[in-house]
């Protein structure tokens, strides 16, 4: 009973996979992952078989917090069994993933920095997925979906295994990063000149000993070395940052992370050939987004267009918010994603 739970119409299972790919990571992170697997309506009681649409969080994001209860507000599996309980919405089975690192995230990418995320989601949870339930086993009825780290998650894991994914919806993913990241890197320098003489080494052994008791501005701290880890770690697990004790930026450094924008990314031929090869492409970021992630939004859309994505492939859209609290989204995108995969 609402507010403290839902009937079910659908059901979930929580499972553990234990990640060959992930053992011995170079942050020690567990190998043993949950994965969130949500089953329609009906499933049971068929033979049927479903397209699968993966959900990836944002940074600092993990499995458990798709379980988090605000007031006024339903957890986003819950949404989603609402929707597909109405009976309108041609049904899918809904894959939560957990890319966490004790940094506060992966970008879900292949990293000497943090471990082999993109691996991971590509080449041990989805042939377990298709292997485990009815699925239709092949791209084009397999989607990637997420909020912000997520989102950008959504936009380069097609683009670089469209093998595995045919379709992806980015709800204000980590794009344009001139815009997105670089604005912060003089405001992060001051904090590390101004507490951590300037070495990043310094916050860190700092902020683990201060577990449970971290400010924003932690956070912050954590999410540059975080997204670093994943970006600009050297061979040897080496983590560069894309700035120096000024803000100012470090050219070969910065290149590596423009390589890994998604707005870059398109105009580089073989991910060009991979967007235009997308049966569905979703799109949409708040008109007040504070990192700027509606101007990366259409800076991709329009990207997109550039080489030559039809119109009818894409839903773009801005909608009036910021870049929080827009979890109600995320059952529109699954629902367009459906309704394509017909």
């Amino acid at each position: 009973m609402l507010p403290w739970s839902i009937d079910w119409a659908g059901r979930l299972e929580q499972k553990t996979y234990d990640s060959a790919l992930l053992r011995g990571n170079p942050l020690g992170d567990p190998h043993e992952r949950p994965v969130l697997v949500y089953l329609p309506p009906g499933y049971d009681e068929s033979d049927q078989r479903y397209p699968v649409v993966y959900v990836t969080m944002g940074y600092t994001g993990h499995l458990g917090m798709f379980f988090n209860r605000m007031a006024f507000r339903q957890p986003y599996p819950e949404l989603l069994d609402a929707m597909f309980a109405a009976g309108d919405v041609p049904p899918a089975i809904v894959v939560f993933v957990d890319t966490w690192t004790r940094l506060g995230g992966s970008q879900s990418l292949d990293s000497p920095g943090a471990g082999q995320y993109l691996s991971y989601v590509c080449d041990e949870i989805v042939p377990w997925v298709d292997a485990s339930y009815r699925t239709i086993a092949d791209r084009d009825h397999r989607a990637m979906t997420g909020k912000s780290s997520g989102g950008y998650t959504a936009m380069v894991m097609p683009l670089m295994r469209p093998d595995v994914f045919g379709a992806l919806a980015t709800h204000a993913g980590d794009a344009s990063f001139e815009l997105s990241y670089r604005s912060d890197f003089p405001r992060i320098a001051r904090i590390l000149r101004d507490k951590y003489d300037s070495d990043i080494q310094n916050f860190l052994k700092d902020a683990a000993g201060r577990a449970g008791r971290l400010q924003n501005e932690d956070i912050e701290l954590y999410e540059i070395y975080g997204v670093s880890s994943a970006f600009s770690a050297e061979p040897d697990g080496t983590v560069l940052l894309p700035f120096d004790d000024l803000g100012e930026v470090i050219p070969e450094v910065w290149e590596r992370w423009l390589a890994l924008d998604p707005v870059e990314m398109l105009k580089q031929p073989q991910y060009a050939d991979a967007a235009r090869s997308l049966r569905a492409i979703w799109i949409d970021a708040g008109r007040s987004d504070e990192y700027y992630l509606d101007l990366g939004a259409t800076a991709f859309h329009r990207g997109l267009q550039a080489i030559g994505v039809p119109d009818e492939k894409v839903h773009f859209e801005l909608f009036d918010g910021k870049h929080g609290l827009i979890e109600y989204r995320y059952p529109l995108a699954v629902r367009w994603l459906c309704e394509q995969f017909q």
